[in-house]
C-alpha cells in the first residue's frame, strides 16, 4: 500500500504505517453507534445542587486554592473565525449590492453602533474608502463595509482566530478580545497563591499573533488583577493528523502523489491536555466569554464545579487508601458502591461480585481521571448531549454524545434525544493526576470507536475525512464523569458575528 515516499512522509508526521492502516479500515467499516440506557436528566445522571450544596462546593474550592492547589485553564483556541462570518462572505461574494433588512448582514448593518470593533472598522474604512462605516451605510455601500471586516485588505477578521477578535467594548471605550477575557476569568476563578496558569492551543499560522497579543495583554491584566500569569502555548501535534480517503476508500493523494492528511479534530488535543503538569484543569471554549460586569454567574459556577470535583477526589483518595490497606469491611465496600452510584452515576453488574472481586473492580474504576461537566437546560442552542451509555465491561456511565454517535434509526434512541432536557456547553473541570500525584496517560482512556467520518474537499476534489473521538466525547470516554446543572447565564457562545449583538456581549 505504501511507497518509500509514503513511508518517509509518515515518519515526518510521527505516524506509523499501522496507525494509517487502522484508520483506512475505519473508512470501510465506519464507527459503531453507542448503546444508550437513557438521556441524563436531573436526579438521573445530572446533579441539581441545592444552595447549601453549592456553598459547600465553593468553600471546598476556595480552601483548595488557599492550600496552594495546582490548577490551570486549558483553552482550545486553534480555529480560525471563518465560520463566524459565513453569511458575510456569502454576501460579499454574491450579486446583491445591498443586504435585505431581515438578513443576518442586514441586521448587522442596522446595529453598527453595537459592534465592539466599530472603532477599528471606522479606521479601516477611512483608510480604504475615505469615509467611516456610518457614512458608507448612509450611501448604501453595504459591500464595502462588510468587505472591510472580513477581507485581507481590511480587518481580515475572516482569517484570524476567534481569540484575537474584538468581542467586547467597555464604557471607557476600551475593548477586549476573548483571549483577554479568559485572562480575566482565570484571575477571578483559578488563581492559586497569586499565580494563574493558562494554556492555549493555537494553530501554527497564528502562533506569532498570539505571542504578540500576550506580550501587551498580560502586563495590563497582571496590573489590573494583582496576579502573575504562567502562560503556555501548544500546537496540535502532527502525529494526531488523520489520513484522508477517496470516495472508494483508498488513500487520497494530492497532485504530486503525496498522501493528504487532515487535522483530527479537537479530540487530538487530548495529547496536549495530557502534557500539562497540573492536577486540576478547567476546559472551556474560546468564544464562551462575557464582559466583566456580566461575569458573576460564570465565576460562581466555575467555583461550584471545581468544588464538586475536589469533593469527589477527596472521596476517591479516601476509598483508595482504605482498599490499599486491605482492612475494608463489607460496609466500606457498600459505601464505595453508593458513591459510585449516586455521585459517579455508574451502574454495573460487578456490584454483585464477592467482596474481594468487588474491591478490585472498585479500585480499577476509581483509578481514572475525573471530570465534572456543567450542563445547561436545552433551550435550542447547539451542543452535544448528556446520556447514560453502556460500556464494554457491561457497566453504564455518563457520557457526552454528539448526534453522529447515536443510531437515528432506533426509535427508542430518537425518543431519548427528543426528550433530553440538557446539553453540553463545554464547561468542564478535570482532575488529571492519580491520588499519588502521578499524571494519567490520558490517551489510554480514549474510546477509539467513537470517531466519525465527514465529507470534505481538497483542490475541488471530494474526499472522506476521519475525525478523532472528540475531546469531551470519546476522548474522555473512560473517565469518571459527574454532570452538574448550571444556569444558562454561564453559556454565551459566539458562533456568528451577530451573536456579539446579544445583550450578554454588550458591556
Amino acid at each position: 500500500m505504501f511507497t518509500q515516499q509514503d513511508l518517509e512522509q509518515l515518519q515526518a508526521h510521527g505516524i506509523t504505517p499501522e496507525q494509517v492502516q487502522s484508520q483506512m479500515k475505519k473508512f470501510e467499516t465506519g464507527f459503531p453507534f453507542l448503546k444508550l440506557a437513557a438521556s441524563a436528566t436531573p436526579g438521573h445522571g445530572i446533579q441539581a445542587l441545592s444552595p447549601a450544596d453549592e456553598q459547600a462546593a465553593v468553600e471546598r474550592w476556595q480552601a483548595y486554592l488557599a492550600q496552594g492547589g495546582n490548577v490551570a485553564k486549558f483553552v482550545p483556541a486553534s480555529g480560525a473565525a471563518s465560520r463566524m462570518f459565513k453569511a458575510l462572505f456569502a454576501f460579499v461574494n454574491g450579486n446583491e449590492e445591498t443586504a435585505p433588512a431581515d438578513s443576518p448582514v442586514g441586521k448587522l448593518l442596522a446595529n453598527l453602533d453595537k459592534l465592539p470593533f466599530l472603532a477599528e472598522l471606522n479606521a479601516t474604512t477611512l483608510k480604504l474608502y475615505g469615509a467611516d462605516a456610518p457614512a458608507l451605510l448612509a450611501a448604501g455601500r453595504h459591500k464595502d463595509i462588510i468587505a472591510a471586516i472580513i477581507l485581507p485588505e481590511g480587518m481580515n477578521y475572516g482569517a484570524l482566530p476567534k481569540a484575537l477578535l474584538t468581542f467586547h467594548r467597555y464604557a471607557d471605550a476600551s475593548t477586549r478580545t476573548p483571549l483577554e477575557e479568559h485572562l480575566a476569568e482565570g484571575a477571578q476563578t483559578a488563581a492559586s497563591h497569586g499565580i494563574v496558569k493558562l494554556h492555549f492551543t493555537v494553530s501554527h499560522d497564528h502562533y506569532d499573533l498570539f505571542l504578540n497579543k500576550l506580550h501587551t495583554a498580560v502586563p495590563a491584566m497582571e496590573a489590573k488583577y494583582g496576579v502573575k500569569y504562567d502562560i503556555s502555548i501548544s500546537e496540535q501535534k502532527p502525529s494526531t493528523d488523520t489520513i484522508a480517503a477517496t470516495l472508494d476508500n483508498q488513500p487520497f493523494r494530492d497532485d504530486n502523489g503525496k498522501l493528504v492528511f487532515r487535522p483530527g479534530g479537537h479530540g487530538a488535543l487530548i495529547a496536549n491536555l495530557g502534557d500539562l503538569d497540573s492536577d486540576v484543569v478547567f476546559i472551556k471554549n474560546i468564544d464562551n466569554v462575557v464582559p466583566e460586569g456580566l461575569r458573576q454567574s460564570t465565576i460562581t459556577y466555575k467555583q461550584v464545579l471545581a468544588g464538586v470535583l475536589i469533593l469527589a477526589h477527596d472521596k476517591v483518595a479516601q476509598f483508595t487508601q482504605t482498599l490499599r490497606s486491605g482492612k475494608y469491611t463489607r460496609a466500606d465496600l457498600d459505601q464505595m458502591v453508593d458513591f459510585m452510584r449516586s455521585t459517579l452515576c455508574i451502574t454495573a453488574p460487578q456490584f454483585d461480585l464477592p467482596d474481594d472481586q468487588l474491591a478490585q473492580f472498585i479500585a480499577a474504576k476509581l483509578n481514572r481521571p475525573i471530570r465534572v461537566c456543567g450542563m445547561v437546560r436545552n433551550d435550542g442552542e447547539p451542543g452535544g448531549g448528556p446520556f447514560l451509555a453502556s460500556n464494554a465491561d457491561g457497566s453504564v456511565s455518563p457520557q457526552i454524545l454528539e448526534s453522529t454517535q447515536i443510531d437515528m434509526n432506533c426509535p427508542e434512541y430518537v425518543d431519548m434525544m427528543n426528550h433530553a432536557t440538557h446539553f453540553n456547553p463545554v464547561d468542564l473541570v478535570c482532575y488529571i493526576k492519580d491520588v499519588d500525584g502521578n499524571k494519567y496517560d490520558l490517551p489510554a482512556y480514549v474510546d477509539h470507536n467513537t470517531g466519525f467520518i465527514s465529507s470534505k474537499s481538497f483542490s475541488g476534489r471530494e474526499l472522506r475525512a476521519l475525525e478523532l473521538p472528540g475531546l469531551w466525547n470519546g476522548a474522555m470516554s473512560d473517565w469518571s464523569t459527574i454532570f452538574v446543572e448550571v444556569p444558562s447565564s454561564t453559556f454565551n457562545p459566539v458562533k456568528t458575528v451577530n451573536d456579539l449583538l446579544r445583550p450578554a456581549h454588550q458591556a
